[in-house]
């Protein structure tokens, strides 16, 4: 799917709690910034075992790329791993 694309940096392992994780737009935009990365892929995971995307993945999806836009980066794609399958925002239309 992302022919050119190649891994820069695994750069967010947070602490969270059972029901969510803190994510903070500015670091994103620092850290892309600071990989001089034209594009980024991001993902996680839902330890509950369902891919499907929360409205909360959504909306955090949206204030990403609107702060990651800002600064020329272009957001690919949105992951959402649970229970050995993947789900992709950008294949949902929701990107």
């Amino acid at each position: 799917m992302y022919e050119r694309a190649r891994l820069i940096a695994d750069l967010f392992r947070r602490k969270y709690t059972l029901i969510q994780a803190s994510v903070y737009p500015r670091e994103v935009v620092v850290r892309a910034l600071a990989h001089h990365a034209a594009a980024v892929v991001l993902a996680h995971n839902h330890p509950s075992g369902c891919a499907e995307p929360s409205r909360a993945d959504e909306l955090l999806t949206q204030q990403l790329k609107a702060a990651l836009q800002l600064v020329d980066v272009r957001v690919l794609d949105h992951v959402i791993v649970a229970a050995g399958q993947a789900l992709s925002l950008a294949e949902r239309g929701l990107l």
